[in-house]
């Protein structure tokens, strides 16, 4: 940490850069199947929580503190739906209220015993942790699409990036990169086409939508669309944390990647990718290709992964950021006002009020 991050207040994030701490925002701790009979220790936002299945299965989350004597309740294991605590057997529900403490004689639920409590819900595969403690949650968790669809595949990874909420999400939707970061495997640096991206813009969302855009080059682009046909490119922001690029390609190509994202830390984030599609071939086909297919992905990611590395230590080595974004950087400083009024609780439009401007961009 250096020493401008130091000494600011809790949960509070620093204005030189562009790290956001979200209240009031839904985010993926783990997957169901991670979650099994013993406590799962996890960070958001840098807070130590601690998740548990309670009665009847249902998931809770603690913060990672017993009020006893501030021993983590992660090193403890669940009894009868209820978290104990390994040093002296307090136990606690997923509300965290104390329900038992061992050789008292007595009521054990004052107030000043129990555990401050995140709100959870499990949905999709996933268990998600409301970011704001001890209060009851307004809105519910995005819902993935098409994970019920008969005819698409669906592919989950769980990946982690060394950087921001902010550079990940904008790295996952900046088409100008492409071309070099991942050139030859999604597009190439020489630019023939020009096209127009229409940006629209509403309280909770940005989303560019690319008009007249050829299939990509390189091996991805031949994947996308074999025959090279014009392709319909959309990439969304959805807050909190959603990133989804979208292509379509005539009536039976359709790909859908929605990564949702959960800021472990300043500079730590977890990506939840699910990938869901359909391609005009038989399915059987596209499960014995993902195993040639997937890698590719991957190695994509491990470059973004990489690059993000050496921006967050280049940021923290100076201390402070320096942007000149341009008008193709058609989604990264929306995401990070959207972000910036949440995180200041500032009161916004009507999600319906959008407003769209029109962008020229070679590829």
């Amino acid at each position: 940490m250096n020493a401008r991050e130091e000494g600011r207040a809790p949960g509070a994030s620093p204005s030189h850069i562009s790290v956001v701490r979200l209240p009031h925002s839904w985010f993926i701790l783990c997957t169901s199947r991670e979650l099994g009979d013993k406590p799962l220790a996890r960070t958001l936002q840098g807070t130590p929580l601690v998740l548990f299945r309670g009665e009847g299965g249902r998931p809770g989350a603690l913060v990672d503190r017993c009020p006893h004597r501030n021993v983590p309740l992660s090193l403890g294991r669940v009894k009868q739906g209820q978290l104990e605590c390994g040093y002296h057997g307090w136990r606690f529900d997923t509300g965290g209220q104390c329900r038992l403490i061992p050789g008292l004689v007595g009521e054990p639920e004052a107030r000043s015993r129990c555990a401050a409590s995140h709100a959870t819900r499990e949905q999709d595969g996933f268990v998600w942790v409301y970011s704001t403690p001890g209060v009851e949650p307004t809105t519910e968790p995005f819902r993935f699409p098409l994970l019920d669809a008969a005819d698409y595949t669906t592919v989950r990874r769980v990946l982690r990036a060394p950087g921001s909420l902010h550079a990940v999400l904008e790295n996952t939707l900046d088409v100008p990169h492409t071309a070099f970061l991942h050139g030859g495997l999604f597009r190439t640096a020489e630019k023939k086409n020009e096209i127009d991206v229409v940006v629209r813009r509403s309280a909770d969302r940005v989303e560019a939508e690319y008009l007249g855009e050829p299939a990509p080059k390189g091996l991805v682009g031949k994947l996308l669309a074999p025959g090279g046909q014009v392709v319909q490119h959309f990439d969304r922001f959805l807050m909190p944390s959603i990133a989804q690029v979208e292509y379509r390609i005539g009536d039976k190509s359709h790909i859908l990647v929605t990564s949702a994202m959960t800021p472990v830390g300043d500079w730590d984030t977890l990506v939840y990718a699910v990938v869901t599609f359909k391609l005009p071939v038989p399915r059987w086909l596209l499960k014995a290709a993902l195993p040639f297919v997937l890698p590719v992905g991957l190695h994509i990611f491990g470059q973004d992964a990489r690059i993000l590395e050496k921006q967050t230590d280049s940021i923290r080595r100076f201390g402070t950021e320096a942007y000149a974004s341009t008008e193709i950087d058609v989604l990264g400083p929306s995401i990070l006002r959207l972000m910036r009024a949440q995180e200041r609780e500032r009161t916004a439009p009507p999600p319906d009020t959008v407003h769209e401007t029109r962008v020229r961009m070679r590829t």
